[in-house]
């Protein structure tokens, strides 16, 4: 996984599912955590974990490009490169957060070359209350993906943690219920849909690998 390193890593010739999120309090980073530790469970595949800077009304504003900590921000290679996407996101009013929708607006370069036409892809998210919309989020978020030609994978009931769970965890992907004052950890059922998630992903990349190469 190279979510510790602040060097340009080289394309490498074993795949990899790109992990990209954007998080405000921790919740949604413990979920893509989690969907790492999912993918790199199935071998001959690993995970890329990234992230997307804050965005800002004030002009002005500008962000470092590595940051200071934590996960690297997210390049159109990087995009481009994967072998499968898992998207992250903090529920904002039933939405993707403006940070997320900014990067995905700046992908119009591998939609008009098809990058990611016929790669597997799944969405994830958080929110501080049971009905703040999480599914509304994760559905806009499978939107921009569909009109890249990705295909669309969410969480099947195979994973009993989904008849089981009384917080977050939906079939459209994984979720977690932070609590109005975001205090609720990431519980045991949503880490293991998240898993669950990750190793999906992992396992359908490497399966449509040969649909891609044949293109």
């Amino acid at each position: 996984m190279s979510a510790d390193t602040h060097s340009s890593t080289s394309p490498d010739t074993t795949p990899y599912v790109l992990v990209l999120y954007y998080s405000r309090h921790g919740a949604t980073q413990t979920l893509a955590e989690q969907i790492v530790a999912g993918i790199e469970s199935i071998p001959g595949i690993e995970a890329r974990l990234r992230r997307v800077p804050e965005v800002s009304t004030t002009c002005e504003q500008t962000t470092p490009e590595i940051p200071d900590s934590g996960a690297m921000y997210a390049t159109l290679d990087d995009l481009r490169q994967c072998a499968g996407l898992a998207l992250g996101s903090p529920t904002r009013f039933g939405n993707m957060a403006a940070p997320l929708k900014y990067f995905l607006d700046s992908t119009s370069e591998l939609w008009m070359n098809g990058a990611l036409i016929d790669k597997p892809a799944t969405a994830f998210s958080a929110s501080s209350s049971l009905h703040g919309g999480q599914e509304t989020t994760l559905m806009t978020m499978l939107v921009p993906l569909l009109h890249h030609g990705m295909v669309y994978a969410g969480v099947p009931y195979s994973a009993t943690e989904l008849l089981e769970t009384t917080q977050g965890g939906t079939p459209y992907g994984t979720t977690h219920v932070s609590g109005k004052r975001g205090d609720n950890d990431v519980n045991d059922h949503e880490r293991r849909l998240a898993v669950a998630q990750g190793k999906r992903i992992a396992r359908l990349a490497l399966a449509m690998q040969p649909l891609r190469e044949n293109r």
